[in-house]
């Protein structure tokens, strides 16, 4: 399972790129308003950085503007996958760019209804909404496990992307569901390689090796 980063924040995607395990960034208007500054520049950046799948959201709702604003954000670069939502002109969208060649996330999934709609339409992935689910008082994993599962049954190439992911047993979970890839926020993942037991085992270590340097005469490392 390919692990996503959910930010449009630079700070944060170079942070995690370094530790070489991020294999694409997911991005929405939320998360570009909230960065300010020329949209297009803020892709720009996160596209320069990335070498993996970047997910750009269109902001129109009828099919033909959101047609057009698609091929715009696919012209960002060569990693440009174009979101577009689980809506009646979105789908109409999702056909005729896919038609074009162009890769397509449909976003804001929740059942396995739309899953199906989104793989008939031929999206390059579906973005089912895991936290959003169980906030509604849903079972989001049983939902991605359905869609998992039908997908495998029909044979469908979409990727499954488990999105809107709150804690890092999320991402255990939707890896045991079969997700091709878990996207998150920046306080997620980097609490992927958090536990206390490794503090613990670090400390343990290095406490021992010091004790050690002293006894030889040397001088102790911190």
């Amino acid at each position: 399972m390919k692990l996503f980063l959910d930010t449009a924040s630079i700070e944060q995607i170079r942070t995690v790129n370094r530790w070489g395990v991020l294999a694409g960034v997911t991005t929405n208007p939320t998360l570009v308003a909230r960065e300010g500054g020329d949209p297009d520049a803020v892709w720009r950046t996160i596209l320069d950085e990335v070498e993996g799948d970047v997910s750009l959201e269109v902001t129109a709702t009828e099919t033909d503007a959101m047609t057009a604003q698609g091929r715009d954000l696919a012209k960002l670069g060569e990693q440009a996958v174009v979101k577009l939502p689980m809506t009646p002109d979105g789908l109409a969208a999702a056909t005729i760019l896919g038609a074009e060649g162009i890769r397509i996330n449909i976003t804001l999934v929740f059942s396995p209804a739309q899953a199906i709609l989104a793989a008939e339409a031929g999206a390059y992935c579906v973005s089912p909404f895991l936290g959003r689910l169980d906030d509604a008082g849903a079972d989001g994993m049983g939902v991605l496990r359905t869609i998992c599962d039908l997908y495998a049954v029909q044979g469908y190439q979409t990727n499954v992307l488990a999105a809107s992911l709150r804690h890092p047993m999320h991402v255990v979970d939707a890896a045991l569901a079969g997700a091709d890839i878990a996207t998150m926020p920046y306080d997620v993942f980097t609490k992927l390689v958090e536990h206390p037991l490794t503090d613990i085992g670090l400390d343990r270590f290095q406490a021992d090796w010091n004790q050690l340097q002293r006894e030889l005469g040397g001088e102790a490392t911190s």
